[in-house]
This record gives structure tokens, sequence and C-alpha cells, in this order.
């Protein structure tokens, strides 16, 4: 069910880690098989731990996820199935979220008288609001793929035998795209809660910044020549 042990969350550290140094990936597909997605923390092994052990697991669960969050390229999550717990708070981390149509998505933890722990709280309310974040979090209720739609869960929804390449062929598109530029428009957007003033301040400064690079210089060169949406980045 892709439950996050230990061993699975080393795992999925290590491979982020590698994808994070690496400048030969230019997007990145999350994807749990065509079962589904992940189905949350290894509850089991949840249940033998200390609250010692639990702070210790959570902490490292959480950097995990944060590191998935700030891979410089684009990262789409393909949602099959289930998504829930810390499955969903790992989808949650993702840039866009492909869902398939008979996806279930869902943060239940409440029902086990806990709560997120790896970004739920934080991510699902900038997402969509206090009031609807409080919903699903407080209820711990199951939302099928097309209210996700509507509550601004997932950006798309496919048949479930598509969604793998539905969210590859949207990565593959960004993954066309300058990576400098596509790396300085999420930090800017994943920062704009910052206030106004610190929000326009780094905007600034990452345009500058992006404007002095190669692809600057190709892709402003080849709209004065050929006119918007003829450079290709290589």
């Amino acid at each position: 069910m892709n439950a996050f042990d230990t061993l699975q969350r080393k795992e999925l550290a290590a491979r982020v880690r590698e994808l994070a140094d690496t400048r030969d990936v230019r997007a990145v597909v999350l994807y749990g098989g065509e079962r589904l997605f992940a189905a949350g923390a290894d509850v089991k092994a949840l249940a033998a731990m200390s609250p010692d052990e639990v702070r210790g697991w959570n902490r490292a669960l959480q950097r995990t996820f944060e590191e998935v969050a700030r891979l410089p390229m684009p990262v789409v999550a393909a949602i099959t199935g289930y998504a829930l717990g810390g499955g969903f708070e790992l989808a949650l981390a993702a840039d866009y979220r492909v869902a398939a149509d008979d996806a279930v998505l869902g943060q239940p933890e409440v029902q086990l008288g806990i709560l997120p722990g790896s970004g739920g709280t934080q991510r699902l309310t900038r997402l969509i609001g206090p009031a609807r974040a409080k919903n699903l979090l407080m209820t711990g209720r199951r939302v099928s793929a097309a209210e996700a739609l509507r509550l601004g869960l997932v950006d798309e929804v496919a048949p479930a035998p598509e969604v793998y390449e539905a969210a590859l062929a949207y990565a593959r598109q960004l993954a066309q795209g300058p990576p400098a530029a596509l790396e300085a428009i999420k930090e800017a957007v994943d920062h704009a809660d910052a206030g106004m003033t610190a929000g326009l301040a780094l905007e600034r400064s990452l345009f500058t910044g992006v404007f002095a690079t190669a692809d600057a210089a190709h892709g402003i060169r080849s709209f004065l020549e050929h006119g918007p949406g003829k450079a290709r980045f290589e």
C-alpha cells in the first residue's frame, strides 16, 4: 500500500536528494503505481513507538516531504487509487496534481485521535483556505476525485489508466522550458505568502538573476527574430 515506514522514508529521501543535485532532470513525476498512490503512515509501526521516537520519526518525514516541495524543478503527482494521510501530504508537496477519476483523497488522522504531521495542516490551508481545510482535517472524511477538483485539491482528473501518461505529458511540457526561469517561478510562488513587499523584493531579485542567463538571452533573441513561443531551450 506504499505505507510510509522508516525504510520507505529513507529511500524516498535518498532519491529526492539525488534529484536535487542533478542537472539532467528537468521535471519529476511522483507515482505510486497503478493500484494506489500511498495509503499514509504505517500505523502499526507508529503504535509501537514512544512519544520521543514518534517525534523523531515525524521530524524526518516532514523534512523529506519539504525536500520534495523544494526540488528546483517542477514536480507533478500522478494520483491513483488512495492518497490518504501521509500519502496525501506527499501529493500536496507537488506543484501540480493529476488524479484518477476513481481516486480517493483525504487526511483521516483525526479518526485516530491525532492530526497530520507532515505538512497537511499547512499546505492544505494554503491551498484551499482555512475553512475548507478545517472541514477536511476535523472530519477526516474522504474526498472523491470530482470533489477534489472542485475544491482545488487536484488540478486535473483523468481516466485511471491514463493518469501516469497525463502527468508525464505535463512534465514533458514543463521540461521543455528554461530551467532557471522555472526554478525562479516556483520559488517566487512558494513564497508568495510572505507579504507583498517581501514578495516583490524576491521577485525583483529573481527576475534580475534570470535575466542574466543564457536561456533569457536566447529567448529574447528568438522572440525578436521569430516571434513569441518559438524558442527551444536545450
